[in-house]
């Protein structure tokens, strides 16, 4: 869909931002651009819309080289999210997101009600749609920046680091929105962005830029973790990234054993030899007794779930963060299938280093 064919740009004074890159993102994926601050990877993206014009070689859409088409035009074929949102301040929610439609030549009446489908696809109430960008939170703004993306069904959708100006919770909540957007929508992005876990969890394929402005390494998340080219490329995903890489290992076949679980409102009466697992009425993990007593006071919350079918790294790190040293398994809809402990897990990952 994106080709980059020998591109290079070159500022005042000869310092290269980008230098001699080819690549080619695949369609209807998400490739991120990552690496250090000033390495190239915004002005990689920038050169797909011509807001930067390379010094040198051939940026392709669908095969045409986009010099070819005014800028203009060529920008309202793309969605484009920027870090602030970018929004308008003196135009409601619904006038933002109806921008480019309406440049477009829809009807004002036909961009609104686009607009309005859109609140609901990026998960924000309709009644938002009558505030000012003022009105609204960070994440919301981010979201708006997101639908008004969307508004003309663009088939590329650019990202320019788009969600590291909120805080971590609502930034994993905006990826996760992203995630399930791309699974319904299919749109061919491309995302740039400094976080290296950012970049293996949300790109089908990672682009991983050195200073300079070099391409040093393109591939799957977890080529990358497990065979990084180079000794930066190696530093760069961190010492860790061993343990990053059981995120793309599923945790199928992990052998559970049944919880020990009681109700909350259960509890009392004589105390157990171990520890124990409180439940809610619906069977979902409220916390852990210590060995020995049984007084609701006592259970300690604390330590991560993992659902079933997803990864070896959330279940080995259920476990890490137990207090009991039990990892807690659940099903699609939270409630307690059963538990691991570090000994099960580990097995697992070496059976699947010699399979």
């Amino acid at each position: 869909m994106v080709s980059f064919r020998n591109v290079t740009k070159r500022y005042a004074g000869g310092q290269a931002a980008v230098e001699n890159l080819s690549l080619d993102t695949d369609r209807g994926a998400i490739t991120v651009f990552v690496g250090p601050s000033g390495c190239g990877k915004t002005t990689s993206l920038r050169m797909i819309n011509r807001m930067v014009e390379p010094t040198a070689g051939t940026v392709l859409v669908d095969g045409t080289d986009v010099a070819r088409r005014p800028a203009a035009a060529l920008r309202r074929t793309m969605g484009y999210v920027m870090q602030s949102s970018g929004l308008l301040p003196h135009r409601t929610v619904l006038d933002n997101i109806a921008t480019v439609p309406r440049l477009n030549g829809d009807s004002r009446t036909a961009a609104r009600r686009r607009a309005q489908e859109l609140l609901e696809v990026v998960g924000l109430d309709q009644e938002l749609g009558r505030r000012y960008p003022a009105q609204l939170s960070g994440g919301q703004q981010q979201r708006v920046g997101v639908a008004r993306a969307l508004a003309a069904d663009p088939p590329i959708l650019l990202m320019d680091e788009p969600f590291s100006a909120v805080d971590p919770v609502v930034r994993t909540e905006l990826q996760r929105e992203l995630l399930r957007l791309q699974q319904n929508l299919a749109k061919t992005i491309a995302f740039v962005t400094h976080d290296i876990d950012e970049a293996m969890v949300r790109g089908d394929k990672v682009a991983v830029f050195a200073a300079g402005g070099r391409l040093a390494q393109f591939a799957p998340p977890a080529d990358i973790l497990r065979a990084p080219v180079d000794d930066f490329v190696a530093a760069f995903v961190g010492r860790d990234r061993g343990f990053r890489a059981l995120g793309f290992e599923p945790a199928d076949g992990l052998t559970l054993e049944p919880a020990d679980a009681v109700p909350a409102g259960s509890l009392g009466g004589a105390a157990t030899g171990g520890w124990l697992l409180v439940t809610d009425d619906a069977g979902r993990p409220a916390g852990w007794l210590p060995p020995g007593v049984r007084e609701p006071e006592a259970v300690v919350t604390g330590g991560s779930l993992f659902v079933l079918g997803s990864s070896l790294r959330l279940a080995l790190d259920s476990v890490l963060s137990s207090p009991s040293g039990k990892g807690v398994a659940v099903d699609a809809a939270g409630r307690v299938a059963g538990l691991v402990d570090a000994e099960t897990v580990l097995r697992r990952i070496a059976a699947g280093r010699s399979g």
